[in-house]
């Protein structure tokens, strides 16, 4: 019998079936161990010996795994046919070595397939090798990397900049993209400028459109045209003058398809076009990758799909040309077979492009057999394969220049352009679009000034002709800073920079949003307040380690190591060496030092400049005291004054109070004479009446979501200042039943029980009767929970039986939203992951972390859970999180090749990047 290791179980299911009886095909899930999550894992005074620890959720698999090695005639490593892929085959191999699972004479082989397909696994299995160790070196040296990075720089944030939490030697410096581009759009400061378009007419009324371009034959730059007033002077001039065209140039032009889809790009073209997160790609694609039922057959539908490659193999090549030929016609096929190379920094091409397995399956054949999400994406990755073997697009473009002599005397010359399409090539089956189309602010409209419309089509136009003016419009424009990343540009221009991995990406944006560094607001990605912060206290003190070309370098570093070039542990020695003496640069800084260099850094951000010319640290209360940053180790950072605590001025890190005082005063409460305020906290804008005497405190009301603070006015302040309202009296207790505004939202309670309701607006319209109805409900557990959401298991998606048995696995809506559920555990779907493409490894995983965390009840031993296919990254892109308590001991199995390390006090929770 012949042993087979895969990574998932899906895998394993469908290779079984193609490879038949003599095979036995066991899935490893992933990653069976990794470095424990604390401190001495990895050790430098030991020449970065390692120490691994076996994954809780893994032992009852490899246990599975050792039994059928035992008995094999041979071992066949058959895992993903990445970096990460060799790393797992390394591990398992090193696993089974310890375990004596590995009889004298046993043959090993290591094979690796682009795609889960018949053809592919068997001309794999007839061409084994042996493990790629400069491979599994990289990946050890990427581990001992990001470890070492985590865990040392982590605890120096939390000591200099209490509230932070983790930095990472990826994640920071995509976390820088993001921040640089916000100050960039900060200090930006816009310019007005006009444009003159006219609509012009030939002598047989067919009108066009054409744009100034030139004034006594010096072409206008784009910010030429400053004002009003010399607009309309311009236009006033050539009104009703004597057009004549005096060229017209007519040249012919193609246009070339995209290369076919890499890791990168396909996330791209996701997000523009289907409107996917980077993570949700990954996942809809692992998979279209291992396989669906199609018409009672599983099968691939695409090949690997992290990868850097944007080659295809000459048969995929062939098939595809031979399809555009059959469909579309042989004019339709491009001439020559077109190669691709990419230009992204520190490439690996290795492996081939993402394409479908069998092109013959076309997206309207497959359609039925796949969800919704499934089958958007194959046909974007089916259509740009395609596309990138047919032939270029044709289309005649025309430049007509028309001369005016204007009543200045000052001849001015339009420009009109337009194109035709000759021949549509591969635009009949795919077209990628653009990326971030600039906006003005006036009107809406495109900033197209120097984008010009060539996709109309001209009359006939000669030199000599003459043209009339129908319209002269002068049109205002204001220049706009760059847009904010989306995930699709930030992968991008990390791609172009040569910073982190085909998997990388979409697990780095992830931890960036996990850890409240970044939100995504209408697809852009917008740094929060503490990822500002992190990231202004290690370019204050640790520069050097999110630089753009240091972090390339290093990743072309590894990528000699992957090649055998370069020793690893040569480079980690150079690493620790300058990494280390950076940190022992800063044992000695105070909290204070640290502040004050970030309130530097952060100036123009946190305390923008007054229109009047003063000071903008100048505190508004106290009028002596100087702002600054203050940390709370509990609630983060905040502004508060120096002369603490004689003046207890606070307000939020970003947004600036008005008024004197720092404090809004929206009018007088006519029973009291009190005013009304809106104030400034730490915690964001609040309501207060009055300033309270003595120990006395003044009534206050939060501002709920929904009501904007800067336009609250002074009948809604004094509504939410009312609160709690009496509802009435509930008929059967002769109790009261009040509304109020609490942390959790709008509620009413009644003896000591709460409920939601839906909207602040509800707190003071619900009447006795829906009060006294919505309050059953929440006693009867319709509404559930302390608040009143529901309680109702609404099943988002069946799953089906859990590979270790023992129960469904459902994804349900909560309380807290989406989870998944399977014999009484429960672990939350983590934000950023959508509920309704988690797969079954997907849900494995998430049980088998929460049950290492001790939560929910665990299961039999005869029904452990298996683990799900870690999310992959490359090389082990991981960012170390050490967390504040130790952790529980795990048992542990140290490399043959690494020898385990001593563990030294203290823990840590490892977050993958990738």
């Amino acid at each position: 019998m012949n042993v087979v290791i895969v990574e998932s179980a899906a895998k394993a299911k469908t290779i079984n079936k193609y490879l038949g009886s003599n095979y036995k095909v066991l899935a490893s899930f992933g990653h069976v161990r990794d470095l424990p999550s604390k401190d001495g894992s990895v050790a430098p005074d030991k020449d970065f010996e390692m120490t691994w620890e076996i994954d809780s959720g893994s032992q009852k698999i490899l246990r599975e795994i050792t039994e059928a090695v035992k008995n094999a005639d041979k071992l066949i490593l058959a895992t993903d046919p990445d970096r990460e892929g060799e790393a797992i085959s390394w591990h398992l191999l090193e696993i089974l070595t310890q375990k004596k699972a590995i009889k004298k004479g046993l043959a090993i082989e290591r094979v690796a397939f682009n795609a889960v397909t018949k053809q592919a696994i068997l001309a794999a299995i007839a061409a084994p090798r042996q493990i790629d160790e400069p491979l599994v070196d990289a990946y050890l040296a990427r581990r001992a990397l990001d470890y070492l990075v985590g865990f040392t720089l982590s605890p120096v944030l939390w000591r200099k900049l209490p509230g932070a939490k983790s930095a990472g030697r990826v994640q920071s410096v995509a976390l820088r993209l993001v921040c640089d581009r916000e100050a960039e759009i900060e200090a930006f400061r816009t310019d007005e400028y006009w444009s003159i378009e006219a609509t012009l007419a030939t002598k047989g009324n067919e009108e066009f459109p054409a744009r100034l371009q030139a004034v006594e034959g010096t072409a206008l730059k784009k910010l030429d045209i400053k004002n009003e007033a010399d607009a309309f002077a311009i236009k006033r001039s050539i009104e009703k003058g004597q057009f004549r065209v005096v060229s017209v140039e007519s040249r012919d032009v193609k246009r070339n398809p995209y290369a076919p889809f890499a890791t990168s790009t396909l996330q791209m073209d996701a997000s523009r076009k289907l409107g996917f997160s980077a993570k949700q790609t990954m996942q809809v694609a692992q998979r279209l990758y291992e396989g669906i039922d199609v018409g009672g057959e599983t099968v691939g539908l695409i090949t690997y799909m992290r990868t850097d490659g944007v080659t295809i193999i000459p048969e995929a090549i062939s098939s595809i040309r031979g399809l555009i030929a059959r469909d579309y016609s042989q004019r339709y096929v491009c001439p020559f077979v077109r190669e691709y190379k990419t230009k992204a920094k520190n490439a690996q091409e290795a492996h081939e492009a993402i394409r479908p397995t069998d092109v013959s399956r076309t997206p309207q054949s497959v359609a039925r057999y796949l969800d919704k999400d499934q089958a958007r994406l194959y046909e974007l990755i089916w259509k740009r394969a395609v596309a990138s073997q047919m032939a270029s697009a044709e289309f005649k473009q025309t430049t007509a220049d028309i001369e005016v002599k204007g009543r200045d005397g000052k001849t001015y010359t339009l420009r009109a352009t337009g194109s035709v399409v000759q021949f549509d090539g591969f635009l009949k089956v795919y077209d990628e679009g653009r990326d971030d189309r600039v906006r003005t602010l006036e009107k809406g409209k495109d900033d197209t000034s120097d984008d010009e419309d060539t996709s109309r089509r001209l009359p006939s136009l000669a030199a000599g002709d003459a043209v009339s003016d129908r319209a002269i419009e002068a049109e205002q424009h204001f220049t706009q800073p760059p847009p904010r990343y989306s995930e699709a540009t930030l992968v991008k221009k990390m791609e172009e920079l040569g910073i982190g991995r085909p998997s990388t990406y979409a697990s780095t944006l992830a931890v960036l949003q996990e850890r409240d560094y970044v939100k995504i607001d209408k697809k852009r990605l917008i740094p929060e307040d503490k990822g500002r912060l992190v990231i202004a206290f290690l370019e204050s003190f640790f520069r050097k380690y999110v630089e753009f070309d240091f972090t390339a370098a290093l990743e072309e570093k590894l990528d000699l190591i992957s090649s055998g070039e370069m020793e690893y542990k040569e480079v980690l020695r150079d690493f620790w060496r300058d990494f280390t003496g950076a940190i022992d640069g800063i044992k000695d800084l105070r909290v204070g030092d640290v502040l004050e260099a970030l309130n530097e850094m952060l100036g123009p951000h946190i305390f923008p400049a007054k229109e009047d010319g003063s000071d903008p640290r100048a505190c508004p209360k106290c009028g002596t005291g100087r702002l600054s940053l203050k940390i709370s180790g509990k609630n983060g950072a905040f502004i508060g004054c120096g002369n603490y605590p004689d003046c207890k001025y606070t307000r939020q890190l970003t947004g600036e109070a008005t008024g004197a005082g720092g404090d809004r005063e929206l009018g007088f409460d006519p029973d009291t004479g009190l005013p009304v305020l809106v104030k400034s906290g730490r915690f964001g804008p609040y309501l207060q009446l009055g300033e309270g005497e003595g120990d006395e405190k003044p009534k206050r009301s939060s501002i709920p979501k929904g009501i904007d603070a800067a336009t609250i006015d002074f009948e809604k302040a004094m509504q939410l200042l009312s609160l709690p309202r009496e509802v009435g009296i509930h008929p059967e207790t002769g109790t009261p039943i009040t509304a109020g505004l609490g942390r959790y939202g709008p509620f009413i309670l009644h003896d000591g029980t709460y409920a939601n309701v839906d909207s602040i607006e509800d707190v003071f319209t619900i009447g006795l009767n829906r009060a006294v109805t919505v309050l059953a409900e929440k006693r009867a557990g319709k509404a559930g929970g302390r608040f009143g959401r529901a309680a109702v298991k609404t099943v988002l998606k069946d799953l089906g039986e859990h590979p270790g048995g023992d129960g469904k696995i459902q994804v349900l809506d909560g309380k807290y939203g989406p989870y998944v559920s399977w014999n009484k555990v429960n672990a939350t779907v983590p934000k950023g992951m959508e509920p309704a493409t988690l797969t079954i490894d997907d849900a494995v995983r998430l049980l088998q972390e929460r049950i290492a965390k001790g939560g929910g009840k665990k299961p039999a031993k005869k029904a452990a859970a298996k683990p799900k296919a870690k999310s992959k990254s490359d090389d082990g892109e991981d960012d170390a999180k050490p967390a504040k308590a130790a952790a529980k001991a795990k048992p542990k199995s140290a490399a043959s090749k690494k020898p385990a390390a001593k563990s030294k006090k203290g823990a840590a929770k490892v977050d993958a990047e990738g």
